[in-house]
């Protein structure tokens, strides 16, 4: 059996065998029915979410219920690990993707989130005990369910804030009465202290004058002890688990107290232990689907390099004109350091560019800027390296990977076109199928890969071409200058993913060791940002590896640079929100 062809068989078992596992966990084995809604908030926009129904959940034995939330550039599947539980303990579950997210029409931040849309679809549910309602929300979804607390404030019980806080700029003030017993799951590394609580470190969260308030105190808050009364409504709890901000979708601790404030709070659920849990098991299943996505869209395209179509795309490697020697490893420090050392101060650049009709997703936009200014960076050194340092050996754009011999056939530049086409179509075909039988994303914690909707697709249309042509600039330098032409093919792809990746692994070390050790990030006046570059690693680990593999087998960037473009244009615009009524 081909290489090609065993790359596409382990990607669809992985598919499969990941998808069939994640289902079995959030389903409890069938027990569960996810059913995927769409239903019309205000002034007729669509709203979407998933909604979890135990079987035990009918009309003539209503269930108690849950509004969980997503927070922001997230979406509903975020909120799994929660939804899981919850619904393991015959909690019927709500889980919406905000204004502007996932599925739900934009712009984000319009209608209180979508939080009032979505309390009021859940209470009309006659397999809902609309007297056990509970409110759970993350960080911006935290805002979400307080939007809908404030606008229905008689339709709900009892409120989780994950990461998140009453007051915030989107949320209305809270108090000793207000919202109607209180959690708040707070973690001690939380990166949005200052945002969320006005205090600089978030282990010092009982200490927050503004928390404080909201539990009648002016003494330090003891984590665990309850405050108030559940009876009347007045009952505020604090608890603090050893986690990050986006840790709390993947902690135990976080999703467990959760649970121990619904169950006392809301009565008719299963008295199931919040320590028993089996969300993670969702979670691998779906990781495990997300690598075979991964190797099934390597192995088609080189199965389709073998068609008639494609055939002539197949060629042998160009003579290495590299860069060697010590020079090389001078390289690679460049390569890493630049993308990270840009980072912050290029994201400010971007958020120039307002929400619109062409650029209708800020951090989209935001990431755009950064690769368009760090491919020109690229450019530039490139050029001088090539004029100054390497023409006098010969080097051309063919011993780069840009052209023929002779000349660039635009021929061939189209079939690589095609072939990356039919590649990410592949994909999306294959995401699309698990989707369908399994209501399940490719994904593990924030990492993430969605089907496209229609008004998505349209986005990613704007957004590709830019994307794409980082990824032609960074195929260059990864397998022109710095390919190591006499290695293994083996160090070939571990070196492009270390000069792809590498930085942001130390980027991203230099700011959660501080965190970890003193409380605060590196930088912590950066904390959105940090979290978005948590999924440049595992994305540009997958960016470099599709790069080599199609570059080894054409000889060109161009196969690779298209795919890759397709494939992270298309991972962004479905995992951001769209901030612009399109």
């Amino acid at each position: 059996m081909r290489k090609e062809t065993r790359l596409v068989v382990a990607g669809l078992v992985l598919a499969f065998v990941g998808g069939l596992a994640a289902w079995i966990v959030q389903t409890g084995g069938g027990s569960i029915a996810i059913r995927d809604l769409r239903f019309n908030g205000p002034g007729g926009s669509v709203m979407s979410a998933l909604l979890y129904v135990p079987k035990t959940a009918t009309s003539k034995t209503p269930a108690p219920a849950i509004l969980a939330v997503h927070g922001y550039i997230n979406s509903r599947e975020t909120q799994d690990g929660f939804a899981i539980e919850y619904a393991r303990r015959g909690y019927v579950v709500l889980a919406l993707d905000q204004t502007g997210h996932g599925y739900s029409d934009p712009p984000a931040f319009a209608n209180g989130f979508g939080g009032p849309a979505g309390l009021a679809y859940l209470r009309g549910l006659d397999i809902v005990d609309k007297a056990n309602i509970g409110l759970e929300g993350h960080s911006m979804g935290g805002w979400t369910v307080l939007a809908a607390a404030i606008t229905m404030q008689d339709a709900y019980k009892s409120v989780v804030l994950e990461g998140s806080s009453t007051g915030a700029p989107y949320a209305a003030e809270g108090s000793p009465t207000w919202p109607r017993n209180l959690a708040v799951v707070y973690s001690t590394m939380d990166e949005f202290s200052v945002l969320m609580w006005a205090i600089p470190k978030a282990a010092d969260a009982p200490k927050s004058a503004k928390l404080q308030k909201v539990f009648g105190t002016t003494d330090p808050i003891v984590p665990g002890k309850v405050y108030g009364s559940i009876a009347d409504g007045s009952a505020r709890v604090l608890y603090q688990p050893k986690t990050t901000h986006p840790g709390d979708h993947i902690s135990n601790a976080a999703i467990g107290y959760s649970i121990d404030w619904f169950g006392q709070t809301l009565k008719g659920a299963k008295p199931l232990a919040a320590a028993n849990q089996v969300w993670i098991w969702k979670e691998c299943g779906t990781f495990v689907a997300f690598v075979g996505f991964v190797f099934f869209i390597l192995g088609l395209g080189g199965l389709l390099l073998g068609t008639t179509t494609f055939a002539p795309l197949a060629r042998a490697l160009p003579v290495t004109k590299g860069i060697k020697g010590g020079g090389w490893w001078i390289g690679a420090v460049i390569s890493m350091a630049v993308p990270v050392l840009t980072f912050f101060a290029f994201f400010k650049v971007g958020a120039l560019v307002k929400a619109s009709w062409l650029f209708p997703q800020t951090i989209t936009s935001q990431i755009m800027v950064w690769a368009l200014l760090n491919g020109l960076i690229s450019l530039v050194l490139f050029l001088f390296w090539h004029f100054v340092l390497n023409k006098k050996a010969s080097a051309s754009a063919f011993n780069y990977g840009l052209r023929e011999p002779n000349k660039l056939y635009l021929g061939l530049v189209g079939r690589d076109l095609l072939l990356a086409a039919a590649v990410t179509g592949g994909g999306c075909l294959l995401l699309l199928a698990a989707d369908f039988f399994f209501k399940i994303d490719f994904r593990f914690w924030i990492l993430a890969l969605k089907p496209l909707s229609a008004l998505q697709f349209g986005v990613f249309l704007r957004y590709v071409i830019p994307f794409t042509a980082f990824f032609l600039m960074s195929g260059v330098i990864l397998n022109g200058q710095m390919r190591l032409g006499e290695a293994k093919p083996a160090t070939r792809y571990w070196a492009n993913v270390m000069l792809l990746a590498g930085g942001f692994l130390v980027f991203l070390a230099a700011e959660y060791v501080p965190l970890f050790m003193g409380g605060t990030l590196l930088t912590a006046a950066e904390p959105l940002n940090t979290i978005v570059a948590i999924q440049f690693l595992p994305l540009m680990v997958v960016a470099a590896l599709i790069s080599t593999f199609f570059f080894e087998r054409t000889g060109r960037v161009w196969a690779g640079a298209f795919v890759n473009g397709f494939f992270v244009t298309w991972y962004i615009v479905a995992g951001q929100a769209i901030q612009f009524p399109i």
